[in-house]
């Protein structure tokens, strides 16, 4: 009995260890759903973030579960995860949240849970226990999320311009700011899709392997699915704030209509991605979608020095997330 006791304690804390992980990931997201809207002046940041927050947990009513099934299901050969190797995914995405948050790096929350469950498996029982498939088309995602962003963004970004060469610009700068709180609602939707099935995925990956949840149910359980979009969209309240002037300004200056495509080719790619069941990084996505639509302007209204910085971040986010937790692993298995 007191064994028993003891493991439900455990997978107790564990849960609560990843729910504090999509709070951080809420909060260090925060200023991706925010930043564009703010840096244009259509919103102020405290209700921005509210505003964001609240299409967070709206999310939850929109989207499948394809991306927690891939996290839950998809990244781990069955059998093989445990306690030790869900603590070690989690405080190594959590020690690359803390530093990219510190420093105002705009980082892939998503990549570093990726990176962190890959280290602890890979420490445990080396590489022939991912599922190839699961983390090559989440790796591949890192370049298609902010290419197919750029692209998208910068396409309507010309798209507009064309569009409404002909009115004054005083008229289009009044629409866009009204349909910038679209477009923003929308970005915020996508985001609390995909990034909170991302933890759902890792506590029904810790309820299959201790014996919580079973691998014939279709989801996990609804309190999962309630806990980690209210996590989330209070993570969000709270907001990054570090990192919303990086986002918002130092890669290109935004008017309303460049905001408006940023965030909806932005809310576009992370709408196919969540229905295609991958987990993207909102942080790659955003930032190739107002590069994109810098560029349309010129080459020079994108700091590319900026942008450069972002994507080494982005490069080192697995791998230093994947040591992180196997050093964790390790440490769990002499602890525990």
């Amino acid at each position: 009995m007191e064994t028993v006791q003891t493991a439900f304690w455990v997978v107790a804390l564990l849960v609560v260890l990843a729910l504090l992980f999509d709070f951080m990931n809420g909060f260090h997201d925060a200023a991706n759903s925010i930043a564009t809207v703010v840096s244009t002046g259509v919103l102020k940041p405290g209700p921005a973030v509210l505003f964001a927050a609240f299409f967070n947990v709206v999310a939850i009513f929109i989207f499948h579960l394809s991306v927690a099934a891939t996290v839950g299901k998809g990244i781990v050969q069955p059998g093989i995860v445990d306690t030790h190797v869900v603590f070690g995914a989690l405080v190594g995405a959590i020690t690359w949240n803390v530093i990219t948050w510190y420093y105002g790096i705009p980082s892939s929350s998503s990549h570093a849970l990726i990176g962190g469950i890959s280290g602890a498996v890979i420490a445990k029982a080396g590489t022939g226990a991912l599922i190839s498939a699961g983390i090559l088309k989440t790796v591949a995602f890192i370049f298609v999320s902010p290419l197919l962003g750029f692209t998208l963004g910068s396409l309507m970004m010309v798209a507009m311009a064309w569009i409404f060469r002909s009115f004054r610009p005083s008229r289009v700068d009044k629409w866009f700011r009204r349909l910038q709180l679209i477009s923003a609602g929308a970005y915020s939707l996508g985001h609390g899709g995909n990034d909170a099935q991302k933890t759902i995925g890792i506590i029904w990956m810790l309820l299959l392997a201790t014996g919580y949840a079973s691998a014939e149910d279709a989801s996990p359980p609804s309190w999962t699915i309630v806990c980690c979009y209210m996590a989330i969209g209070l993570g969000t309240m709270f907001g990054g704030w570090r990192i919303v002037k990086t986002m918002g300004q130092k890669i290109t200056k935004l008017k309303p209509v460049g905001g408006f495509c940023a965030e909806t080719g932005g809310a576009m790619t992370l709408f196919l991605a969540t229905a295609l069941g991958i987990p993207v990084s909102t942080t790659h996505t955003i930032t190739g979608a107002i590069v994109g639509v810098g560029s349309t302007q010129r080459a020079s209204a994108v700091r590319w020095g900026v942008a450069g910085g972002i994507v080494w971040a982005w490069i080192l986010t697995i791998p230093a997330s994947a040591f992180v937790a196997g050093v964790a692993y390790w440490i769990s298995l002499q602890i525990f």
